[in-house]
């Protein structure tokens, strides 16, 4: 290959757009997950299963277990339907609100149980860090805009 050949070939390639998006699947009866998607949930609800086991009948073990699962479970879906979503659409922007509702539910329910156990000091630095990346998500999600070089 010539060295003109190989430059028209790089700057063809400089001039594509850099974020492409992959295309989308409108037939969401036959979406089917990774395997690795699949072994990550078979995984979550072995554990979820096993932590609500070894909670010897204590109603808040098993509701926090529970809680923590559906959470997550929910907010994985929601960040399917966030990345199928076209950028500009209203409906990405609520799912984007619930993503962070979610997520700020796990870092309370967390934060709740780790404090639980901690000696006040602690337990006040825990909720500092959890309120700090509540607040931080919220910025990074919603106030924070990316200026565009010229």
């Amino acid at each position: 290959m010539g060295s003109e050949q190989k430059l028209c070939m790089d700057e063809a390639l400089l001039e594509q757009p850099v974020n492409q998006h992959a295309p989308e699947n409108h037939d969401n009866h036959r979406w089917r997950p990774s395997v690795l998607t699949a072994a990550g949930f078979v995984f979550l609800t072995f554990n979820s299963a096993i932590a609500a086991r070894r909670s010897n009948g204590d109603t808040g073990a098993i509701f926090f277990v529970a809680f923590s699962y559906l959470d997550l479970v929910i907010l994985f879906y929601l960040l399917r339907q966030f990345e199928r979503t076209p950028p500009a659409s209203l409906r990405r922007e609520r799912i984007k609100m619930a993503v962070w509702l979610l997520t700020t539910m796990l870092t309370a329910a967390f934060s709740y149980k780790v404090a639980e156990i901690m000696p006040f000091p602690v337990q006040v630095l825990v909720w500092v860090m959890a309120g700090l990346t509540v607040l931080g998500g919220f910025y990074a999600l919603f106030l924070h805009r990316e200026e565009t070089k010229a």
